[in-house]
């Protein structure tokens, strides 16, 4: 593995699955959440371009470090190199993903 660990994230946001790449994960400060932090994008080098990588690169424009809910994620790999960062809509395909489930809200216990 090289110098710089490599991590690809998966998680659940707003009815989709999202998948990036980033150099730092960390459990976050705040209880119940994970810290993402230098997310890795392509290069403009190419000619073609990915509009699911540009939308990703815009919404992340300007994020010095992201926290995701640990009950939003789904998998979190060590690679050796960069895939494609994307946005995978919930269908059919993905419909065996279920969130992690939560207590009831207003419980009081007894």
């Amino acid at each position: 593995m090289s110098a710089d660990p490599l991590f690809k994230v998966v998680f659940m946001n707003q009815g989709q699955v999202y998948e990036v790449y980033a150099r730092q994960i960390d459990p976050a400060a705040m209880f119940g959440f994970i810290a993402v932090e230098e997310l890795v994008f392509g290069e403009r080098s190419t000619v073609v371009v990915d509009p699911t990588e540009e939308k990703l690169k815009t919404e992340f424009a300007n994020v010095k470090r992201t926290y995701i809910p640990m009950h939003s994620i789904i998998r979190i790999d060590e690679v050796e190199k960069r895939g494609q960062n994307k946005i995978l809509e919930i269908d059919g395909s993905l419909s065996n993903i279920t969130p992690f489930p939560l207590p009831p809200s207003g419980s009081s216990g007894s």
